[in-house]
């Protein structure tokens, strides 16, 4: 049995944005028991030339909307990142996964031939979508994921592994 281009991709992303808000709802208790203003918690990064959290999470839903957008062939939602609070986050995440949830399965399935190019910082790249699904959205996806993960623990978040993989 093998897996579709929609097997690999809406299910990974919407449990991915299921983290996320898990992620985001235990910083933010932690925030309220330590006395930390939400501002500085979304405001964290790990490095001063990353991102913050709200990047992060910004680019988790980025990478999940125009990700399976391009594999169904479809437009995505226009976001602009705006997002200010934990509340907005909650929001964006909220909508990322209503927007998967529109996309049929068989809008992508039997398509992992089909040619997608993007345009990243001004170059073009071309792939299959079985080899942009596989070598480039999924790990995006993922590394932005597990960087917003890396920021909360970075703040003393009590986070762990299982925090990262609940419900698998």
């Amino acid at each position: 049995m093998s897996l579709s281009l929609y097997e690999i991709s809406v299910p990974a992303f919407s449990r991915g944005l299921d983290v996320l808000s898990h992620l985001l709802d235990k910083g933010a208790a932690y925030a309220e028991e330590n006395g930390i203003e939400l501002a500085v918690l979304i405001g964290g990064r790990l490095a001063p030339d990353m991102y913050t959290l709200i990047g992060q999470v910004q680019s988790a839903s980025d990478a999940a909307k125009f990700g399976a957008a391009r594999l169904a062939g479809i437009a995505p939602p226009s976001f602009p990142d705006t997002e200010t609070t934990l509340d907005e986050l909650r929001a964006r995440i909220a909508k990322t996964g209503e927007f998967l949830k529109s996309i049929a399965p068989e809008s992508m399935d039997g398509q992992e031939e089909r040619e997608i190019v993007i345009r990243p910082g001004g170059r073009e790249l071309k792939f299959t979508a079985r080899d942009y699904i596989r070598g480039f959205v999924l790990p995006n996806f993922y590394f932005h994921l597990t960087t917003a993960y890396g920021i909360l623990r970075h703040q003393g978040v009590p986070l762990g592994k299982m925090d990262f993989l609940r419900g698998a």
